[in-house]
């Protein structure tokens, strides 16, 4: 096996708009997590409060020749969080992120990881799980498992022990001396997402982890990411499932076009967009809306979005007196996946990449 291979697969969509941009040794640097800590990088992470952002990006801006594909961006991720980097395919999501681990040289800006430009001979103990897959599908699973392992570092028996028992976690035990290419696309994720999380990585970054999941293996790979993020970890996930992000996130960032739309807690995210959201089941018809107006309305079942200063005991009131049978009434923020929309407002386009 050569680290050559494991780059073949990712596209170039900028080719010659941007020399250099597409670092694809570094890429593979980057996914290995390569292990050897200079002493003086050591030194100064372990001087590093847990007030210093693990990642920080100011005034990031990134053309690729005429398009400008992010514009004057900033955010920070705190140390232990879960960071949602949200938006529709075209947003900057990815090409925030490939900036930020120097695969891509940023037109302007500052993107750092530990206060320095990100340095895979540095080691940061970073996990990366970038969108496309890149194993050696020729290789058997065990075998490419205990590989990565130990170009990270780790001992052989150790990188094979963690693996089997990692693969059994996965369901994927009897597939160890089975051969990638033969494998399911969602059975190659979960080989990937163990390597990226192999011995411990304390900055995690995920992109569409669960992408072409069920809800069962969906649940099983969140379940390890958690357990990283209990075990220390800071991770950056980025995402089209909001229900990954209410569940897993304790802040995030919504791009649209570029540009951040929403940044904050969930909540601040979700307050900031709507002042509530009450969900019934019933039976009979909605009277006229007063201070509040339905945004999903089935046979037997709304959603009523409320106007700021409405209170929703007021409402649950108004429909019984008017007559309405109301089964369950649950009132909360809006949803995240109600967020989405209200950003976007339309399909976003598949089949562009960012």
């Amino acid at each position: 096996m050569h680290p050559r291979g494991w780059v073949g697969g990712f596209s170039d969509p900028g080719a010659g708009a941007h020399p250099g941009y597409l670092d694809k040794r570094r890429l593979l640097a980057v996914f290995l997590g390569v292990s050897g800590v200079p002493s003086e990088a050591r030194a100064t992470m372990e001087r590093m409060t847990e007030s210093t952002p693990v990642i920080e990006v100011r005034d990031f801006t990134m053309r690729f020749g005429s398009a400008t594909v992010v514009d004057g961006l900033s955010f920070d991720v705190h140390s232990g969080e879960t960071f949602g980097l949200l938006g529709a395919n075209g947003s900057g999501k990815t090409t925030t992120v490939r900036a930020l681990l120097g695969i891509y040289t940023p037109t302007a800006g500052r993107l750092l990881v530990h206060g320095r430009p990100f340095d895979p001979a540095a080691d940061y103990a970073l996990g990366y799980l970038p969108e496309e897959r890149g194993l050696y599908r020729k290789e058997k699973v065990l075998d490419v498992m205990t590989y990565f392992g130990q170009l990270k570092g780790m001992e052989r028996s150790h990188a094979a022990g963690w693996s089997q028992s990692y693969l059994e976690r996965v369901g994927l035990a009897d597939k160890a001396s089975t051969k990638l290419t033969t494998l399911s696309g969602g059975q190659q994720q979960k080989v990937q997402l163990g390597v990226t999380i192999m011995n411990n990585p304390s900055l995690l970054i995920l992109d569409e982890p669960t992408k072409g999941f069920d809800p069962v293996n969906r649940r099983l790979l969140l379940d390890l990411v958690e357990e990283q993020r209990a075990a220390g970890a800071t991770v950056v996930i980025i995402t089209h499932q909001m229900e990954e992000v209410e569940r897993l996130c304790d802040r995030v960032l919504l791009l649209k076009d570029g540009h951040a739309e929403a940044y904050g807690t969930v909540s601040e995210v979700q307050d900031a967009y709507g002042t509530g959201i009450v969900r019934l089941h019933y039976a009979g018809s909605l009277p006229e809306p007063r201070g509040w107006r339905p945004v999903t309305a089935e046979r037997n079942y709304a959603e009523l979005e409320l106007d700021e200063g409405t209170d929703p005991q007021a409402v649950l009131r108004e429909l019984l007196d008017a007559g309405v049978e109301v089964r369950t009434f649950d009132a909360s923020r809006l949803s995240m996946e109600q967020v989405f929309l209200k950003v976007y407002g339309h399909a976003s386009d598949e089949g562009v990449a960012a």
